[in-house]
C-alpha cells in the first residue's frame, strides 16, 4: 500500500463490500490504493476525505442515509470500477466480477490482464 494505511484500507473494504456485495474477496482497496496515488494530490485529499466521511457510518450499518451525498458519490464510483475493472488483488481469492457475471466474450476471454500501469503486479 502507498497511500491507505491498515485502517484506511479495512475501512475501502468495508464500504466496497457494502456498495458492492461480494468484492471485498477481490481485494478493492489494493487497486483503490494504486489509484490514490496517482491522483493530484487536491483529488487525493477530496477521495480520502470521502472514505473518512463514510467510515463511522458504514462501520455502524447506517451508510444509506448517505447515499445522495458527494462523499458516497466517490467512493461508489471507486467501488464499481474495482471490482466490474474485473481486478483482484495479488493473493486475493477472487474470482473477479467478470466470472460472476458471465462476462465472457471471446475477445475478454482472451485478455491477459495487466495491472503493472498501476503499480500492482502479481
Amino acid at each position: 500500500m502507498r497511500v491507505l494505511d491498515d485502517q484506511a484500507a479495512a475501512a475501502v473494504r468495508t464500504l466496497c463490500e457494502l456498495i458492492v456485495p461480494g468484492s471485498a474477496r477481490t481485494g478493492p482497496e489494493v487497486y483503490i490504493d494504486a489509484l490514490l496515488a496517482r491522483m493530484p494530490d487536491g483529488q487525493r485529499a477530496a477521495t480520502l476525505a470521502a472514505v473518512g466521511a463514510l467510515a463511522g457510518p458504514a462501520s455502524r450499518g447506517t451508510l444509506a442515509e448517505h447515499q445522495f451525498s458527494p462523499e458516497f458519490a466517490i467512493v461508489r464510483a471507486l467501488a464499481c470500477e474495482a471490482f466490474y475493472s474485473d481486478f483482484v488483488a495479488p493473493g486475493a481469492p477472487g474470482p473477479g466480477a467478470w466470472a460472476e457475471i458471465g462476462f465472457a466474450p471471446p475477445l475478454a476471454a482472451r485478455l491477459a490482464k495487466d495491472w503493472s500501469y498501476l503499480g500492482v503486479s502479481g
